[in-house]
């Protein structure tokens, strides 16, 4: 869009918000072993062989070649049986849904994570109840709704499909040069996510920023929505930012959505993320 405009200027694109994404493989995948570690889900040794003798990235490379390595292997196992089934890994503090099947783990993490319903106020079953729904006869009918070629509506299915090894080509360049353009960009993480955590996103952030020699405009700060920290953020530059949003899973308008709203409004303004109490 932006090369093109270059010569048509027939977008009018003012900014663009990443959450939770992909940006360079490794760092974001490999980012997953001190978040595990550092939210108590793993032991010491674990961290250690998770780190040193088979890293995520490793593991997940591995995997979509159709060739796991039996050192991987051990390792993912010993990972796996520490962390539980019955935790949520794209938000290890929410409680879970046993009947739901997320299936965008099979996306992202090869093994899907079972999950178990517990007393919340956030329905944590949304995901099972919207298939359901979707898959009841009367709502296609009034939705003009046609399975062709599929036995029933899913979250995520294999009609389009997914080339799982692209995970590996880096999009941090292409945010880079959205930035040069003087398009804004905001990465921002639910700083509870597991499977891209925030470590690896603002990482990612700092390098970019030091690549293209931006200083930053606003340091690491607090941010609020209404009476209570809503998250973290800092600014370098005029053009690319980072933010946290406290408590919030890898989809964290889901968990956490007045947050989400705080921020997300001020981004389509431009302005900064509230200082103080409203």
């Amino acid at each position: 869009m932006v090369e093109f405009d270059d010569k048509e200027k027939l977008f009018n694109l003012k900014g663009i918000a990443l959450g939770n994404p992909v940006l360079e493989f490794s760092t974001d995948f490999n980012s997953r072993a001190e978040f595990f570690w550092s939210h108590g889900l793993i032991s010491d040794s674990t961290y250690n062989i998770f780190t040193t003798v088979c890293n995520y990235s490793r593991y997940v490379s591995e995997y979509y070649h159709g060739s796991i390595s039996s050192v991987c292997d051990r390792v993912m196992s010993q990972v796996t049986k520490e962390t539980s089934r019955f935790v949520d890994k794209y938000d290890v503090t929410l409680d879970v849904c046993i009947s739901s099947v997320l299936m965008q783990s099979q996306v992202l993490t090869p093994s899907p994570n079972s999950t178990e319903q517990l007393n919340r106020a956030l329905d944590v079953c949304v995901e099972d109840e919207t298939m359901n729904y979707l898959n009841r006869k009367d709502v296609q009918k009034a939705m003009h709704a046609q399975l062709n070629g599929v036995p029933k509506w899913t979250v995520c299915s294999s009609v389009l499909e997914y080339k799982q090894l692209d995970l590996q080509i880096p999009t941090i360049n292409i945010v880079g040069a959205l930035v040069k353009s003087g398009i804004p960009v905001l990465v921002y993480s639910g700083d509870q996510d597991s499977v891209i955590p925030l470590t690896g996103s603002r990482t990612l952030v700092h390098r970019l920023a030091k690549r293209l020699r931006l200083n930053a405009t606003v340091p690491y700060r607090v941010w609020f929505q209404g009476k209570q920290v809503g998250g973290w953020t800092q600014v370098f530059g005029d053009a690319l930012s980072f933010a946290t949003i406290r408590g919030a899973s890898h989809e964290a308008p889901f968990s956490q959505p007045e947050r989400s709203l705080v921020l997300f409004r001020a981004f389509l303004a431009s302005r900064p993320l509230p200082e103080s109490f409203e």
